[in-house]
């Protein structure tokens, strides 16, 4: 008999686990490796707000200027900048989100929520001397 013919000899040995009552193993087998769904939905919410933010800040109350507009990044749970200022921050699995924000000797502070490709909130701080507070947007870019 040659080699060939001894490693077919050898399958058809395995053709029993190919039969339908291997088929309870084989799923039990993949429920162990597979995530259960707490698992999958920690994963998903870690990840659910990731991106480049654009966040556009109005000023309701103070001298402020309003209509900047600040890049900022989230990653996981964090929030920080994608460039222009200093920010610093957190978003949770519901989508609320807390941000301190500085450029040069200008400092605020805000609140809000993010749901899908956009967010809104409040905001406070002290810009360029002046005490100052409004609302933002933001969109997912």
């Amino acid at each position: 008999m040659s080699r060939f013919q001894q490693l077919i000899a050898r399958f058809d040995d395995f053709s029993g686990l190919f039969n339908l009552r291997w088929l309870p193993v084989f799923a039990a087998l993949a429920a162990v490796a597979a995530p259960d769904g707490a698992e999958a939905a920690r994963g998903r919410a870690a990840g659910a707000y990731d991106g480049t933010w654009s966040v556009v800040f109005a000023t309701t109350r103070g001298n402020c200027s309003s209509g900047y507009s600040v890049p900022f990044t989230v990653r996981g749970s964090r929030v920080s900048s994608a460039g222009g200022g200093r920010v610093s921050g957190s978003v949770n699995r519901a989508g609320a989100v807390a941000v301190n924000v500085s450029v040069g000797a200008s400092r605020a502070s805000g609140g809000g929520r993010l749901a899908g490709t956009y967010g809104r909130g409040a905001w406070h701080g002290i810009i360029t001397g002046d005490r100052c507070s409004g609302t933002w947007r933001a969109t997912r870019n």
